[in-house]
């Protein structure tokens, strides 16, 4: 029987943490959710149980508070792309600044914390001229802010004198409607990418949190052989779920792009976390579009225009 810990969870509203923070309840610990801003009622009652303590970690003093009597500090919090490119001061000092504070805090603490990092498949690079899987031992490369933070986090977290792990994450899809973005035509269609359902994602970091075997470690994060497939396929299937179709290939930019598959034997020998595949991600999404198929069926080709115009390869075709 494993002992019930005392877990900060910093992001605990976010795609990873909302899975998260109710995992570690269920499993019997003591969880502290850290939260920025205000959330919706039905999200604030699958966290009862928890403390739920608002805080920005820009705030050293509110890291300080945060990090009080903790026994494993779970670290979520991140501006991620694309609003990591679009704001770039603001994730710099959310990402760096903020990651430095709560180690800080968690080092000035009477018993200093573990350190759960949670990192992104990203810092490995442009690899597709490469064999998959990647490797925690390939060597890694900033392509943009966002993988330079984490990169650059990595190494405070293994620099802090804490007992730390890192979990590189794959890609992790939330189960909810998204606006499409410019962002999504920057991957080349053949490119490799790995994904991870947020709830899987959620139970490695549960996980992982009692687990002897994780700490002083760097894990790949992943959803395995059932969520390992091209760009091409995933974009694939997600638009056809949405009644809107494949695009053509002159739309995606042909630049490589930092993401591919993971080995992940170990992670997964270590905290047994993949439960879901990749056509569960989509089965979940689409349900969600349920009520509106018709209407998006009838609306398909109107939307593909309007993602299309997205696009800075197509536009003016």
């Amino acid at each position: 029987m494993i002992a019930p810990l005392r877990v900060l969870v910093t992001g605990a509203f976010g795609n990873i943490g909302s899975s998260t923070v109710p995992l570690l309840l269920e499993h019997g610990h003591r969880v502290r959710a850290l939260v920025h801003v205000n959330r919706q009622p039905e999200l604030c009652a699958r966290f009862s149980g928890a403390e739920l303590m608002h805080g920005d970690v820009r705030d050293r003093v509110a890291m300080d508070r945060a990090v009080n009597e903790v026994d494993v500090v779970v670290h979520l919090a991140y501006v991620i792309p694309p609003r990591a490119w679009q704001e770039p001061e603001l994730a710099e000092s959310t990402n760096v600044r903020g990651t430095q504070n709560l180690l800080d805090a968690a080092r000035a603490a009477p018993t200093p914390p573990r350190f759960l990092f949670a990192s992104t498949l990203d810092v490995y690079g442009r690899t597709t001229h490469l064999a998959p899987p990647r490797r925690v031992t390939d060597p890694v490369e900033a392509t943009d802010n966002y993988s330079a933070h984490k990169i650059d986090c990595e190494q405070r977290v293994r620099e802090s004198g804490l007992t730390w792990s890192i979990f590189r994450l794959a890609d992790v899809p939330p189960i909810a409607l998204r606006h499409p973005v410019p962002a999504m035509f920057k991957i080349p269609l053949e490119t490799r990418i790995e994904t991870l359902h947020p709830r899987d994602a959620g139970l490695a970091l549960a996980n992982g949190v009692p687990s002897p075997g994780v700490w002083g470690r760097t894990l790949n994060i992943g959803g395995g052989p059932r969520c390992q497939l091209t760009y091409r396929e995933y974009l694939g299937q997600f638009l056809q779920a949405m009644g809107v179709g494949a695009l053509p290939d002159e739309a995606f930019s042909q630049e490589p792009y930092c993401t591919d598959w993971l080995d992940t034997e170990e992670s997964q020998r270590l905290l047994g976390y993949q439960r879901s595949s990749f056509a569960d991600i989509v089965r979940e999404t689409a349900a969600l579009l349920r009520w509106k198929a018709p209407l998006a069926r009838l609306a398909g080709p109107l939307v593909r225009r309007q993602i299309l115009s997205l696009s800075p390869h197509w536009r003016g075709r």
